[in-house]
């Protein structure tokens, strides 16, 4: 298989991928995937929750888009739903914080002169 692959990597086919926007366009678009996974270590308080809805719905359609264009983008249908993954976490973090007490116990602590909770880090 190693060498089937090797062989491809030599070939025309591989050049005409690795210059063509079906490389180029999801290896640049992998900053929004990198960007989310980072700020899951953020403060809930700075989330926006319009801004990450946004870009959970744009990574669900171009998913899509990706898996139905032909040939099918694996490389951009991998990033998009790295993203919406991630932008999903970011989503319910939010909505954990501002809706359902997050805040609210968040202040408690702090009111008590407990330290505020880090994440751990991984």
């Amino acid at each position: 298989m190693a060498s089937t692959f090797v062989h491809w990597l030599k070939s025309p086919a591989a050049r005409e991928y690795f210059f063509s926007t079906h490389f180029w366009g999801p290896v640049a678009n992998w900053g929004l995937p990198l960007a989310a996974l980072a700020d899951l270590k953020k403060d809930e308080e700075i989330i926006s929750g319009t801004m990450t809805t946004t870009l959970l719905c744009y990574s669900t359609v171009f998913m899509r888009f990706a898996w139905r264009v032909q040939p099918r983008n694996y490389l951009l249908f991998a990033c998009h739903a790295a993203n919406a993954t991630a932008q999903g976490v970011q989503d319910l973090r939010f909505l954990n914080y501002w809706h359902f007490g997050g805040r609210e116990k968040r202040l408690e602590t702090v009111a008590k002169g407990e330290p505020k909770e880090e994440p751990t880090p991984a």
